[in-house]
């Protein structure tokens, strides 16, 4: 899979990336995403007549989905789906949360990248085909130092009766906020397709390393 070329800068409320030209916006904000998403599901409709009669309970889920995703802190969504010749189209996403915790006596927890980076768990696999996990810190340019994860993993799908997983290739990078005791921007990039790990990893950390704050 080759390399993005052209990008497009997005800029939202303190923050501002770049993702490649081909990717789209899934809307998560609360003033413009159900009319964005019904507007997507028309024009995906549009292209794949078939598809009419499941266009309310598409439009109902990613609703339900962009609901969820602003609740726990999404501000960006960039999205992409590509043919590349085969039959399967490769996928993938990048979000950009604004995130902060508290420990029991509520007080914020760190934001310091080393001890982020100290209390997040690497997972070995222990033989072919488990999920795994590496944690390190990495260098964003004109940011400074970041907490990070990448890996193998499985993700909960959200609000699943049966607790079932996604397999995904995931990278989940911890910027820490400026003036902002325990906030950090989590830029976290997934795909299902695993045997293109290697170049969503490269492509996930390459979006990653054009963010940065504004204001």
């Amino acid at each position: 899979m080759a390399r993005y070329m052209e990008t497009l800068t997005v800029e939202r409320g303190g923050f501002r990336i770049k993702v490649p030209e081909s990717w789209w916006e899934f809307d998560v904000r609360p003033e413009s995403r159900d009319d964005s998403i019904r507007r997507m599901v028309s024009e995906r409709v549009r292209q794949r007549p078939e598809l009419e009669q499941y266009r309310d309970a598409y439009v109902d889920f990613l609703q339900k989905a962009a609901a969820d995703a602003w609740k726990s802190g999404a501000m960006y969504c960039g999205c992409m789906a590509e043919s590349f010749g085969g039959d399967t189209p490769i996928t993938g996403s990048v979000t950009v949360s604004l995130v902060g915790g508290r420990n029991e006596r509520g007080e914020p927890l760190s934001n310091d990248p080393a001890v982020i980076a100290s209390q997040l768990a690497v997972k070995e696999a222990k033989r072919e085909g488990d999920s795994w996990r590496k944690v390190t810190t990495v260098e964003i340019p004109g940011v400074g130092p970041a907490a990070r994860t990448y890996g193998i993993e499985d993700i909960a799908v959200p609000g699943d009766a049966l607790n079932r997983t996604i397999r995904a290739v995931l990278m989940q990078t911890y910027i820490p906020v400026p003036g902002q005791e325990g906030k950090v921007a989590l830029v976290a990039g997934s795909s299902q397709v695993l045997d293109l790990a290697d170049s969503f990893f490269d492509i996930f950390d390459a979006i990653t390393s054009t963010f940065r704050f504004t204001g």
